[in-house]
């Protein structure tokens, strides 16, 4: 059975048992930032399972794409260590539970409809308190006691949130992967290779509070999670995830290229392995709108395919071959996931100048392996320590092992231990950096079954009579708040707008008979219902009172100018800088607009002219912005662009404006781009991850821009002495006065410190067999401290130089020692650290030149005669 045909079998027997199937979400997690990447079948769903959202559906099923990073030295050495692989999920929020999540994963896997297992085959694993599940499996499946194996570790937990008990099915591969019974872990869910985990039921019934304690969950749900891969593994009958048609067409393309064939060696095999894995993960992830990068999500794509380079490398491929296989990635997940082939082109593109870029890189690190390689021989050390190998491995990509290659070559070793405590360091690090807040909440509160009902007419009224049919304080539900108490509101209808697609919330007052109070912000409740953050200014406020909600209309007005605009943008950066260009965030408020988007490389100053001339040009042509209800599949026809991260229902709300923009969109808009009067860009810059954003401000905020550049305009025409007209003309004039007062600077600069050198010729000593200058030097700066070494260096071409300079408190050293002297063991790079640290400082270089600073110039003369007792005492 081929993996598309279980992945869809997978989708047709939920559906058939009453679930929605939810599309595989994007890699990268949507308002989520405990996690790095979208890292199992639930993961989009969270809101879901914490009651933060009721979903229309509570039973849902996917197939979602999955990635997952450690153990990546794993990978291509194992059977199942992937680092992209595919999750199927069916799921339960609140609806059915054990009884039949065991009895349909029974029918799925056993019956000939579906995926035909022999059940005799089939074995699971469950908690030993869950005597609930053992009898289902034994007395409704049938399952013998015998291959129903209690285990202490099938509790599912993560920490505050939801939890629960768990049970895993296994599937016997036969003797063939095991026949030694003795063997301690010779049973499911042991070590082994033979039982192999086919499917998690997780039965999350309890919260994990925060004081650390466990009680039942409001709603109970229901958490699954099966591998693609294994299922495929075992319905094709082959060894490994490696040889399933998930894999084999990468795997057999990269073999052509190579001019090698799989299963001939260890090595060729392995490096045919993690090529295949890496380039499904990385052009999926570029899919996403992850470029590689030094940081976060695109350090890991830049890791990966560095790595699959690396084995490249082994196969002889010493060219750009990864980008060749996108094609093939898109021939066989594209069925299902078509933006890998739709955006084939772009994620080559992006992957084949990586490639590129890395080949240089390796380049440059094969000469600073060597660099590193001949001090350690030079300072007679027999070992390449840990750090040093791991910056080989973090800056230019290099494996630990080619490092270790090298280092035998040339008569070295590495300390693996060292490198290990580095990586370590790096992973902690890089733990830290993530924001590890709250990866679940606890389920329940008062507004999670909240069922009043809750219309939302800000779309054309701004100001409307509505009722108040519920308040939250203190974490309960009341019947009336008082002056300035804070609290919670929901309307029977409201025009105020609740932050989401970028979008954030109205402001304005809600008035009635004897009270006012001032409305913050808005969320959504569970259940959709906009709830108002309120803070009572007078009077009291009750359930049941009809008052009057009024929308500020002026920020609302500077808002939707701002939200239009970033539609604008939008199309005005795809078509000026190209078609991959896609949202990746944004913020509209009333003062600015901020626009987040997927792009690799800078954009220069005349195409961000371009794309400020684009969107006001829109404006000046006046288009009117008609909004439609569109069935979700009418919309994609259309061509309409969903927006990152977002999740649509069946009917969309469609935003085109004129011929120019179409897309699905919550938000509020003008009516005309007229309203929105003017765009100006204020900054653009590059913020990680292939990401980069720009800010920009409309109307009312452009003018007040404006106006802000034109009076430093202003102040400076004023300080220049000259006209507003002149500023450029003055300006250019002082650079060129600049400029020649700079030359004139240099001149005189090279001539005092040729005179510096000259005095100090009569001040060489000799120092055991060799001559050497260790002198105070008159020099301002480095670079005239460096300039007198030069001088020096031609008039006293056989001597050591070890000259220092006082500088603001601060001192300045350098270091020359000749050609000879370097062959006779002197470093340069050496005297400077010790000569540099007896004035609080430290620096180093090469065997012949070195420079370093000081921070304490009172210790100079100290200093030098160190300088002279290190030299002397080499020559004695």
């Amino acid at each position: 059975m081929k993996a598309s045909e279980i992945r869809s079998k997978w989708i047709e027997f939920f559906a058939s048992k009453g679930h929605k199937i939810e599309p595989s979400a994007s890699l990268v997690p949507h308002n989520d930032p405990s996690l790095l990447w979208i890292n199992a079948g639930m993961a989009p769903l969270k809101p879901y399972f914490d009651g933060r959202e009721k979903p229309e559906n509570p039973r849902l099923a996917n197939s979602q794409k999955c990635i997952r990073t450690n153990d990546i030295e794993n990978v291509g050495k194992t059977r199942r260590h992937h680092t992209f692989f595919e999750m199927l999920g069916n799921f339960s929020i609140g609806d059915y539970f054990k009884e039949e999540t065991v009895t349909w994963a029974w029918e799925f896997l056993t019956s000939k409809e579906w995926i035909g297992f022999d059940p005799e085959r089939l074995s699971v694993t469950v908690y030993p308190e869950d005597e609930e599940a053992f009898k289902l499996w034994n007395e409704k499946v049938g399952l013998p006691a015998e291959r129903i194996i209690k285990l202490d570790e099938n509790f599912w937990d993560i920490g505050e949130g939801p939890c629960g008990p768990c049970t895993e099915i296994f599937y016997d591969r036969g003797e063939a992967y095991g026949n030694d019974m003795s063997d301690p872990e010779m049973y499911p869910g042991g070590e082994n290779e033979r039982y192999l985990e086919v499917w998690n039921l997780v039965f999350s019934q309890f919260n994990h509070n925060k004081d650390g304690s466990y009680t039942p969950l409001p709603n109970k749900n229901i958490d699954t999670g099966a591998g693609l891969e294994r299922f495929a593994s075992i319905l094709q009958n082959v060894d490994s995830n490696f040889d399933t048609d998930l894999f084999q067409p990468m795997i057999q393309r990269t073999a052509a290229l190579a001019g090698v064939k799989y299963n001939d060696s260890v090595e060729i095999d392995v490096a045919l392995k993690v090529i295949a894995d890496h380039i499904r993960t990385v052009a999926f992830a570029v899919g996403d709108g992850v470029l590689p990068s030094n940081e976060g999500r695109g350090y890991v794509i830049r890791r990966l395919l560095r790595r699959a380079v690396r084995y490249g490398k082994v196969l002889g491929l010493d060219r750009p071959f990864l980008y060749e296989l996108t094609t093939t990635v898109g021939e066989v997940m594209g069925m299902y996931y078509p933006e890998v082939v739709d955006k084939q082109e772009f994620i080559a593109k992006v992957i084949k100048t990586e490639e590129e870029r890395f080949h240089e890189t390796l380049t440059d690190g094969l000469a600073i392996l060597a660099d590193i390689s001949g001090t350690a021989k030079s300072e007679g050390r027999t070992v390449i320590s840990g750090p040093e190998a791991f910056k080989l491995y973090d800056t230019y990509g290099f494996p630990f092992d080619l490092t270790e290659d090298y280092a035998a070559e040339h008569g070295l070793t590495v300390d693996r231990e060292g490198f290990d405590a580095s990586m370590q360091k790096q992973r902690e690090l890089g733990r830290a950096g993530r924001q590890e807040n709250e990866s679940m909440k606890v389920q329940g509160g008062p507004l999670a079954d909240l069922e009043v009902k809750s219309e939302f007419v800000g779309y054309t009224d701004l100001l409307t009579e509505a009722k108040v049919v519920a308040i939250v304080a203190g974490e309960a539900l009341v019947e009336t708040v008082g002056e300035g108490q804070t609290c919670q509101v929901v309307l029977d209808k409201t025009p105020f707008y609740a932050e989401s697609g970028g979008q954030v919330s109205d402001q304005g007052l809600l008035r009635g008979a004897g009270v006012t109070a001032k409305v913050q912000g808005l969320f959504k409740a569970p259940l959709g219902q906009h709830v108002h953050l309120v803070t009572v200014e007078s009077g009291e406020l009750h359930v049941g009172d009809v008052i009057n909600a009024e929308v500020d209309s002026a920020k609302r007005g500077d808002i939707i100018k701002n939200h239009t605009a970033t539609h604008l943008l939008h199309k005005a950066l795809k078509d000026v800088l190209g078609t991959h260009v896609n949202q990746a965030g944004s913020l509209v408020e009333p003062q600015r607009l901020r626009f987040d988007f997927s792009h690799f490389g800078s954009i220069t100053p005349e195409e961000l002219t371009e794309i400020e001339r684009q969107v006001n040009e829109q404006i000046w042509n006046r288009l009117n912005v008609n909004i439609e209800l569109k069935a979700i599949d009418e919309a994609k026809e259309m061509g309409a662009m969903a927006l990152f991260g977002e999740k649509y229902g069946d009917i969309v709300r469609v935003v085109q404006v004129g011929d120019y923009s179409l897309e699905l969109c919550g938000g509020c808009h003008v009516n005309n781009t007229s309203e929105i009067g003017i765009f100006k860009l204020v900054s653009e810059s590059g913020i990680g991850s292939g990401v980069r954003r720009i800010e920009a401000v409309t109307g009312r905020g452009a003018y007040l821009y404006v106006e802000s550049q034109l009076e430093l305009l202003k102040q400076s025409a004023t300080l220049l002495k000259a006209n507003v007209a002149d500023v450029p003309k003055r300006i250019e004039g002082l650079n060129l006065q600049l400029k020649e007062a700079a030359r004139e600077t240099e001149s005189l600069q090279s001539k005092l410190s040729a005179m510096e050198a000259g005095q100090l010729t009569d001040q060489v000593v000799q120092a055991g067999n060799t001559q050497l200058l260790a002198a105070r030097v008159d020099a301002p700066n480095m670079d005239a401290l460096r300039t007198v070494a030069d001088e020096l260096k031609v008039k006293l071409p056989n001597a050591v130089l070890v000259l220092g300079a006082p500088a603001d408190g601060k001192v300045n050293f350098v270091v020359a020692v000749p050609a000879e002297q370097v062959k006779q063991g002197l470093h340069a790079g050496k005297i400077v650290k010790e000569v540099a640290a007896v004035c609080g400082g430290g620096g180093g270089g090469r065997p012949d030149m070195a420079q370093a600073g000081g921070k304490d110039a009172t210790k100079l003369d100290e200093a030098l005669k160190l300088a002279v007792s290190l030299v002397s005492g080499h020559n004695a």
